[in-house]
């Protein structure tokens, strides 16, 4: 099968912009850099990489005959509000399971943000204090039994839909847009940067690159800290996923880049370069990047680029996967 033989609920807005960074390229003094933005992909609750994603899971459940949407993330999760979104959109129930992933100490953290607005759009929340992990979780499992068992039929969708068989059709379909845009453009993105966790974005791009004929380095920035399992499952994610549309060859490991050194020591708990980031692209460009994904993705960007690990010749390309909500949890922090 090829990608276009799935089929894709549309909840986007069409292709996600791209614009260029001036003032932060000529701030770092090396590569050109440019974003594309799926913080403003779609009128849903404010987007966002997993909206992309639910586009290719909606027809498979709504060919199920599902009435509820069953997700899970932490308190902050972009992914739960989305899932919640999506449900409402499609007048579908969500239950979404909200683990206390992240240990920072804001009281608010269960109450502002994401989770205000999964709740706002009529989704069962529920709040359980398991720590994180990029696993399959039995909170979870017990959500989708509770469903069952209540009479309805339960969808389920794992952590940030990664695990999910078509977790990674969203982002193989972002490459061919990418691809596209280039066109209309007049440029060509040698180097695409984006934040991974739980992978399926990052493996979804590898996938989708992987079938083109000009090659580029696609660089995942781990955001997790637990760097070995995102690694793991990226790469798993991206094979499985480059099967799925036909690649019609083995994915070598080279394709398959997660770089580790901006997450620090926990998921979700900003570190220096990340509060620094946040500063630069905000005051340089009017850009919002968050503490848990894109502020650690684009310290990972400024680094690679400043060191000149991304070559001055270079056309950067940095995917903005959304996730500014959760900066409400973080009221601590500029001040």
């Amino acid at each position: 099968m090829a990608l276009s033989d799935f089929e894709r609920y549309p909840l986007t807005f069409g292709p996600s912009p791209i614009h260029q960074l001036p003032r932060l390229t000529k701030h770092l003094g090396g590569a050109q850099i440019w974003a594309k933005r799926e913080d403003v992909n779609s009128g849903l609750a404010f987007g966002g990489n997993k909206t992309r994603k639910l586009e290719y899971l909606v027809p498979d459940a709504l060919a199920e005959g599902a009435d509820t949407l069953v997700s899970i993330g932490g308190y902050q999760s972009n992914h739960t509000r989305q899932v919640a979104a999506v449900a409402a959109k499609l007048g579908m129930k969500a239950v979404l399971v909200q683990e206390n992933w992240v240990d920072w100490p804001d009281p608010l953290n269960d109450r502002v943000g994401n989770i205000q607005l999964s709740r706002i759009m009529g989704a069962e929340v529920r709040l359980d204090s398991a720590g994180f992990d990029i696993g399959i979780r039995d909170s979870w499992k017990q959500a989708i039994a509770d469903v069952e068992a209540a009479g309805g039929k339960p969808y389920p969708i794992p952590a940030g839909a990664s695990e999910h068989r078509l977790g990674g059709l969203g982002f193989a379909n972002w490459a061919y847009e990418v691809e596209q845009q280039e066109r209309e453009l007049g440029v060509f993105f040698d180097t695409i940067v984006v934040c991974t966790v739980t992978g399926s974005t990052h493996a979804g791009m590898i996938a989708g690159f992987a079938g083109q004929d000009r090659p580029r380095r696609i660089i995942g920035i781990d955001a997790s800290a637990t760097i070995e399992k995102t690694r793991d499952q990226v790469g798993r994610i991206a094979r499985n996923t480059a099967e799925l549309i036909g690649l019609g060859r083995e994915l070598r490991d080279e394709e398959i880049t997660v770089l580790e050194g901006w997450a620090g020591d926990y998921y979700g708990i900003p570190v220096d370069s990340t509060m620094e980031a946040i500063r630069l692209a905000g005051s340089l460009e009017g850009m919002i990047t968050d503490t848990v994904y894109e502020g650690k993705s684009m310290a990972g960007l400024i680094d690679l680029v400043s060191s000149r690990d991304i070559p001055d010749d270079s056309t950067v390309l940095y995917a903005h996967l959304g996730g500014q909500l959760s900066l409400n949890a973080y009221s601590a922090l500029f001040r």
